[in-house]
């Protein structure tokens, strides 16, 4: 039996995209996203979540590219522009499955030093029982022991949980540890794959 839904944040609860930034700062769209794809690139971001100091990263990163550091500075100076809001829906459907018995978690890969600024701004993520980020724990998914943190810390049987995510490797991981897993394209496709799951589970 389900008892426990897991939430991953950016791309499902939460809408985080540095274009919102830095499509107006070049632009283009498509300036922008050179720029991602090959200076401040997931990547590199993907260290910030694992736990390095932003001022570090930056530092390191400009090193490599001084001819950008205007722009790369911007990337923290100006991280909350990057913030979009809480994904429409998202919190109607969390409320309504806290509503009706499960207990919810989240399980992001998120820089400590900017997760600590968005914890209390949005209201979905008040309706978790428990969170655990990505930058704090200095371990990123799909690392196995991401999820082992989560389920340890909070008491959790895997086959008694759901894990929803966008990134279909974290997804993979989640299953590998013997969680229910679903990749979310869109919320009304997540709905009713985690409806199947939880009137057949």
């Amino acid at each position: 039996m389900i008892k426990n839904i897991i939430f991953d944040f950016g791309g499902v609860l939460l809408d985080w995209n540095p274009h919102y930034v830095f499509d107006s700062h070049f632009g283009s769209s498509e300036k922008a996203q050179w720029f991602i794809d090959n200076i401040c690139t997931p990547q590199w971001n993907a260290t910030l979540d694992a736990g390095k100091p932003f001022t570090e990263g930056v530092k390191e990163l400009i090193a490599l590219h001084p001819e950008w550091e205007k722009e790369i500075r911007l990337y923290h100076t100006e991280w909350l522009r990057m913030m979009g809001g809480q994904i429409d829906g998202m919190y109607e459907t969390v409320k309504g499955l806290k509503d009706r018995g499960y207990h919810i978690y989240g399980l992001t890969n998120w820089a400590a030093e900017t997760f600590a600024m968005v914890r209390n701004t949005y209201p979905v993520l008040s309706l978790m029982e428990g969170i655990v980020v990505s930058g704090e724990e200095k371990v990123i998914k799909p690392s196995p022991e991401i999820y082992r943190i989560l389920l340890t810390r909070y008491g959790l049987t895997p086959s008694e949980c759901v894990f929803i995510d966008d990134n279909a490797c974290n997804v993979k991981a989640a299953e590998e540890m013997g969680i229910k897993g679903i990749q979310l394209i869109s919320r009304e496709q997540m709905t009713a794959d985690l409806e199947k799951i939880l009137q057949t589970a």
